[in-house]
């Protein structure tokens, strides 16, 4: 499994537009995509504003591929959303998920 991370920082009154955004329309299109496995949504605020790291698991970079094109390294924010941002990652960084553990439940 291959994990995409990207990072973003919104101001703190488009932070849940952001979040909307990703609801909406970027779950939905990623959910239709062979190989797509699931996302993780950070939040923190901080100085700068309202820092957003996102993470995508795939299956395969090909999976990838179906979502972000031949460049894979290439950071995918939609126009609509890019407003939302003080700034954000042009690019993304893969990681291989090597270990995953579930919680307890008392």
């Amino acid at each position: 499994m291959i994990a995409r991370v990207w990072h973003g920082i919104a101001a703190p009154e488009t932070a849940h537009d952001y979040l909307e955004h990703l609801r909406q329309h970027v779950f939905p299109e990623l959910a239709e995509i062979a190989g797509y496995q699931g996302a993780s949504v950070l939040r923190r605020d901080s100085d700068a504003g309202v820092e957003f790291t996102v993470q995508t698991l795939w299956a395969s970079l090909d999976a990838i591929r179906q979502f972000a094109g031949d460049q894979v390294e290439t950071a995918v924010v939609a126009p609509s959303a890019q407003p939302l941002f003080r700034s954000y990652d042009h690019t993304v960084t893969h990681y291989e998920v090597v270990l995953t553990a579930a919680g307890t439940q008392s």
